[in-house]
């Protein structure tokens, strides 16, 4: 048996490493997103920086890792082998849990996680031993540490609301104070922002990283003979008084003699505090676990005492982590923050929530993001209507953007927010999670930064009438996520507990494959979505200010999308045929995709205008004659798809042979025009149009022909209803699939 429990021991060393890439690939976006968003410093640089902070944090996290061990239960009432089982389910859980929020690009708690499916197994296992033993079940409360578990609910909540407020109204006084034409500001102004901003980081990276490491309990009589963590408690305001007039008189010298970006600095000095905290203190949600249980079964394995019988009282006693054990997590960390495309993935979701202007918004409004845009423009409307203009105009003056002027094509180069954003950002969460550490209070830093990054956009005015709806969606979205994360991890936890303890021998192989696939298609997924963004068929918005230079650029775009919808209808006619349901599903897939992308193209016809010269009016009519003619060509196809796939899916009768036949026929003449089509707009020969309308005419008359002898059918042989209306329904709709082509063809043929 005690060969089972050493295989238990690799088996969670294994899962260490799979949580630690899950797991840093979820709270890169924690200290990421300030400076990939605000583009102060280059990507490289971001990540040399954050990788630095992560090397320190890793090395100073060792007495974080006592939250694994007894944070969460009483380990004297559990046996070891209730340990192993508990620890097992924990790390199967969360790198399940993980993965799946990474997946979908959705910022969630690592600690949340980890507390809550440590809470979930525990109390199984508690359960599962009181109902073998005495059956009161009113004594989980000697085997659950309730009072650990109550705090982080309590800062779940609370850091939500907190971080919100506060970042919105930090936010909303230094864009008073500072404009967004922060640099033609005094150079005063920029070292007292630059002195409150590093004094805020600096102190957050003594409370977050030194105080948590073993020479923080060394006394030193310089400071009073006391030790480092005690000076830090005892002395807050003098240190941060101090540091506030050193910082402040360096940040002059840095603006005034170095003449170096002092927002650029803070943007740095905040991403590695971040990196640091994040590693200092989420290292123990992922390697906490495995190392807790190799500790257990070292003090286990030479009592000669059976795991069953061997109580855990030596989990509630301080052992030290390895350093090497640190030091090779930490690097796993760095090479995952290098080389993970989920990290991004997840640092874009946030990005995008608090960005400047337009995005593509990935969160639809539902009810209740519609409800708080409305109070909140109904209490802006009352607001306006007590506060004396004078103050209005004030306001709305330093609120004022520039205009950024950038050379064609250049739009995507605008950061997502300015630097001032970026380092209030910073500042105010690495203050609330400096204040929060000192109390003792629990926090999660992934609820901290991402709440405090939406506090400061609506602050910002990044949020307007055009967006709001979609961004707050987006943030009801992401906090329902950290709710479901906790629900989630407690149940799944105890589910996977109860059945490793039932049958460890098949239970914890059969759950280790279903993970590997789980991670497997998780990982293929992501993969084949990444490669959809980058397509070579994906459609690209028009930017030219000519009508010629909207002719050859829209010329590529019905290139693609004949393509493209040649491809969708082939696979609609051949499910329909062969009744085919999972081909038929992929086409509804295909298509959806096409119709967002030809919306997204429709969106743009603002910005398209708004770019145009005065000489170059006409090309706006084009474009949107263009646009709609590719819309009713993707509305055609969608609906031949959508009631093809209705069709089979309601096990109707199949095509008659004829019927099939003559849809073969329409799909091969169609495609045939397909591909002659997108042969003269990429060759740019317009003038093989009016052949191409004549052959299209031919098609049409072929479609009309083939309804008449269908109605001859209906009238003498057809016997089902359904067969019929489908068959008229794809011969009506590939009708106006063809005149909608010859319209684009006649615009063409008349601008050549």
């Amino acid at each position: 048996m005690d060969n089972a429990y050493l295989l238990m021991i690799i088996a969670l060393a294994v899962l260490a490493i799979a949580d630690l890439i899950v797991g840093v690939s979820n709270d890169a976006v924690n200290f990421l997103n300030s400076a990939i968003g605000s583009k102060a410093i280059s990507f490289r640089t971001i990540l040399i920086v954050a990788s630095l902070g992560i090397a320190f944090g890793a090395i100073f996290s060792s007495g974080m890792m006592e939250v694994a061990r007894k944070g969460i239960f009483v380990p004297a009432m559990f046996s070891f082998d209730n340990i192993m089982v508990i620890f097992m389910a924990v790390m199967i859980t969360d790198i399940l849990l993980l993965d799946f929020f990474n997946t979908i690009g959705m910022p969630t708690s690592t600690t949340v996680s980890i507390v809550f499916e440590l809470l979930g197994a525990a109390v199984a296992m508690a359960i599962i031993k009181i109902g073998a033993s005495t059956g009161d079940f009113s004594e989980l409360y000697n085997y659950i540490n309730t009072t650990k578990a109550t705090q982080i609910i309590f800062g779940i909540l609370l850091s939500v609301v907190v971080a919100f407020s506060v970042g919105a109204f930090v936010q909303y006084v230094s864009r008073l104070l500072m404009t967004y034409n922060f640099e033609r500001k005094p150079k005063w102004v920029g070292a007292l922002f630059g002195g409150v901003a590093l004094t805020a980081m600096v102190y957050f990276i003594l409370m977050k990283g030194i105080k948590g490491a073993e020479i923080a309990k060394e006394s030193f009589d310089i400071i009073g003979g006391l030790t480092i963590r005690d000076f830090l408690e005892s002395y807050v305001l003098s240190i941060v008084a101090v540091s506030f007039v050193i910082w402040s008189a360096l940040s002059y010298i840095f603006i005034a003699v170095l003449k170096t970006n002092i927002y650029k600095l803070i943007i740095i000095v905040g991403t590695f505090a971040l990196a640091l905290a994040f590693a200092g203190n989420d290292l123990v949600n992922f390697i906490g676990v495995p190392i807790a249980a190799w500790q257990s079964y070292e003090a286990w394995v030479g009592t000669g005492i059976p795991a069953t019988e061997f109580m855990m009282d030596v989990l509630g006693k301080k052992v030290p982590t390895p350093t090497l054990l640190l030091f090779v997590a930490g690097l796993i960390m760095v090479l995952t923050l290098w080389f993970s495309k989920k990290a991004r993935y997840v640092t874009q979701t946030e990005i995008n929530l608090s960005r400047e202007g337009e995005a593509k918004e990935r969160f639809q409004p539902n009810f209740l993001s519609r409800g708080l845009v409305r109070g909140a423009m109904l209490s802006s409307k009352y607001l306006s209507l007590i506060t004396p203009k004078t103050v209005q105009a004030k306001v709305e003056k330093q609120f004022e953007k520039p205009v950024i002027e950038l050379m064609q094509g250049k739009t995507h180069e605008l950061p997502a927010f300015d630097m001032v954003r970026a380092a209030v950002n910073l500042m105010v969460a690495g203050v609330l999670i400096s204040i929060a550490t000192s109390y003792k209070l629990p926090l999660s830093t992934t609820y901290v930064t991402f709440m405090v990054a939406m506090g400061t956009s609506l602050a910002d005015r990044a949020w307007g009438s055009e967006s709001a709806v979609y961004r707050v969606a987006g943030v009801l979205n992401v906090i329902g996520g950290w709710f479901g994360t906790a629900i989630t991890a407690f149940i799944a936890a105890a589910i996977a507990a109860f059945l490793i303890n039932w049958n460890k021998e098949v239970m914890i192989p059969i759950l280790l494959l279903i993970a590997v696939i789980l991670l497997v298609r998780n990982s293929i997924n992501h993969l084949k979505r990444s490669k959809e963004t980058k397509a070579e068929d994906r459609l690209i918005r028009a930017e030219s200010k000519s009508v010629q230079g909207v002719i050859e650029e829209s010329a590529d775009t019905i290139s693609k999308v004949l393509k493209r919808v040649s491809k969708i209808n082939e696979i609609t006619i051949n499910g329909l045929i062969n009744q085919d349901l999972a081909l038929l599903k992929k086409g509804r897939k295909t298509v959806v995709k096409l119709e967002d992308e030809i919306e997204d193209l429709q969106n743009n016809i603002f910005y398209f205008i708004k770019n145009l010269d005065e000489t170059s009016v006409n090309a706006s009519t084009f474009y949107m004659q263009v646009m709609g003619d590719l819309q009713d060509i993707a509305q055609s196809v969608g609906f031949i798809s959508k009631v093809s796939h209705k069709h089979i899916n309601n096990n109707h009768k199949a095509l008659k042979v004829n019927q099939s036949k003559e849809l073969k026929q329409i799909d091969k003449e169609l495609g045939d025009l397909f591909t002659k089509t997108r042969a003269a707009f990429d060759l740019r020969a317009f003038d093989q149009i009016s052949i191409l309308l004549e052959e299209k005419q031919g098609l049409l008359k072929t479609v009309s022909e083939f309804a008449q002898v269908q109605v001859e059918r209906t009238r003498t042989t057809e016997s089902s209803p359904k067969n019929t209306t489908l068959y008229f329904s794809i011969l009506l709709e590939t009708e106006d699939l063809i005149k909608a082509t010859i319209s684009l063809l006649e615009l063409y043929a008349a601008k050549k």
